[in-house]
């Protein structure tokens, strides 16, 4: 029985893996183009804010795209609680998010 529960185990670790490294195919030309939403609290390039002494974000510059996409699809679903950003991803279409993922990460980091 032990034996089982290992291998059902080991099983869904794997697929969790797997699906964790599936890549975004967004394009960063486009991803760019879509930033005016960004800007105002992330900054162009995704490494400053536009009042630093009020609030901190997250830099986004240089992230991991699935990283961003998944955070981005997160706040769409619910399961991230920021009213901003729940409402930026509300209108964010699979393209959109995989878009400004590629555009962010491409961005490097700083």
């Amino acid at each position: 029985m032990k034996k089982l529960a290992t291998v059902k185990m080991l099983l869904c670790s794997l697929l969790l893996v797997i699906s964790g490294t599936v890549q975004a195919s967004g394009d960063a030309a486009e991803g760019k183009k879509k930033t005016t939403m960004c800007i105002g609290c992330h900054g162009i390039d995704g490494y400053r804010t536009a009042y630093p002494k009020v609030y901190n974000v997250p830099k986004i510059g240089g992230q991991h795209t699935a990283y961003l996409v998944k955070a981005l699809q997160a706040y769409k679903m619910g399961a991230r609680n920021h009213p901003s950003m729940k409402g930026i991803a509300a209108n964010l279409s699979t393209q959109d998010m995989e878009d400004l993922a590629a555009y962010y990460a491409a961005s490097g980091s700083k």
